[in-house]
């Protein structure tokens, strides 16, 4: 953003203030997420909530900046100004540690005599084993990408329900905020009224996002915390659909109000969720699966909902379409997350009566009496593998070599 105070064309601008700056607030958000849930466990959504509560405020403080900046310092100043703004970003990122002891290093006399170690035992051992010594072996290309986004999660029940229904919800989340100050305009509210409404959004987000972490933190909501999520998406798609109802000012700041609240509720959760169904050690390549997903209906809501006013001349129609759409997407997530629920418990119960049969077949030994050599051998007994005959037979000469010496 500073680099674009000194662009001289339009195209510049698109690279610096467009591609670069989305660039670096991408790479910006997803580490900050992942850190989150690595750094909490017990109180991670209101962590979240806490985490995600600077964004409104951003929201609600920028509108007023650009415009004093502007009027102070025109638009080169502006831009150098908020890219000095967006540097302490870096000192943040600066603060963050990773968790636990850095491992040791290990000693290259102790690899030699564990390498030695394991020649003598077995020579198919030291080809398995990497000491980090001899080359490394060179891998599948899928198995490299595999490491950095996990190909695997779209067999993952949970997540594909949490995919669809997020594709779903995000073709109407943004588009109200997009045209609730022109839809004030429309209604011949002035203009600094009509930006008043983005203000009481964002304020009522502000304070909706944390005070939703710590709900959703609780004994009784956090173990079915996909219910929760997908009421807060309902209940923002009721608030679009009852927006064509509000024909004067007054209608339009309750309807700022609840919408602050219900878009405040569903991004405090809105990565929880996600890490509650394929866990920390996936999470990572699930944000970037779902983000890199997301961001086409994220693109195509706006234009659809523009599309709609031009064609009907009427915003409601936008609203009602948005308001379906989520409406739609939180009922969807509802009835499959009940089925995720059911299948759970299913799965999690055939589990445990296999450990049952498991462990009353590791029960007595039994065992059977060969009449003729009167030896006894057990039948439940594994067989030895390859790797214990040589013992086996060290133990034999050493016992027929102590038979010899005491006839002696």
């Amino acid at each position: 953003m500073v680099s674009a105070a000194f662009c001289t064309s339009i195209f510049q601008l698109y690279l610096c203030a467009g591609f670069i700056t989305g660039l670096g607030l991408a790479l910006n958000l997803q580490p900050s997420v992942i850190i989150i849930g690595k750094y909490f466990l017990k109180r991670r959504p209101l962590a979240n909530g806490l985490a995600m509560a600077g964004s409104p405020v951003m929201l609600c403080t920028l509108a007023p900046l650009n415009q004093l900046l502007f009027d102070n310092f025109g638009w080169r100043g502006s831009f150098f100004i908020l890219g000095a703004i967006l540097l302490n970003c870096c000192v943040a990122g600066a603060l963050f540690r990773p968790i636990g002891p850095p491992s040791a290093p290990t000693d290259k006399k102790t690899n030699a005599q564990a390498v030695e170690t394991l020649k003598n035992k077995d020579i198919n051992m030291v080809e398995m084993a990497d000491l980090g010594d001899g080359e490394k072996e060179d891998k599948d290309c899928c198995e490299n990408f595999n490491k950095f986004l996990d190909l695997s999660l779209f067999k993952h029940r949970g997540f594909l329900i949490y995919l669809i229904g997020n594709v779903l919800m995000f073709l109407g989340f943004f588009a109200p905020i997009v045209f609730l100050a022109p839809y004030a305009k429309h209604l011949g509210i002035d203009e600094y009224s009509a930006a008043f409404l983005l203000s009481i959004l964002a304020i009522v987000d502000m304070f909706a996002r944390p005070a939703t972490g710590l709900l959703a933190n609780s004994k009784w909501i956090r173990p079915k915390i996909q219910y929760f999520f997908s009421f807060s998406i309902v209940f923002n798609g009721t608030c679009h659909l009852l927006c064509p109802l509000a024909t004067g000012y007054a209608g339009l700041v309750v309807y700022s109000a609840f919408y602050g609240l219900a878009f405040g509720m569903v991004c405090a959760m809105l990565f929880e969720t996600l890490m509650d169904l394929v866990g920390a050690s996936r999470f990572t390549s699930a944000v970037g699966l779902v983000t890199i997903v997301e961001c086409c209906t994220i693109l195509l809501g706006p234009p659809i909902g523009g599309t709609l006013i031009d064609v009907f001349g009427d915003y409601k129609y936008m609203f009602i379409k948005c308001g379906s759409v989520m409406v739609l997407a939180g009922t969807f997530l509802f009835i499959m997350n009940y089925y995720n629920y059911r299948m759970l418990a299913k799965e999690e119960k055939a589990r445990g009566k296999h450990e049952k049969v498991e462990e009353r077949d590791d029960g007595p030994i039994r065992t059977h009496t060969n009449p003729k050599k009167g030896e006894t051998t057990k039948l439940d007994e594994k067989q030895d593998g390859h790797e214990t005959f040589p013992l086996k037979s060290e133990e034999e000469g050493l016992k027929n070599g102590a038979n010899i010496t005491s006839e002696a």
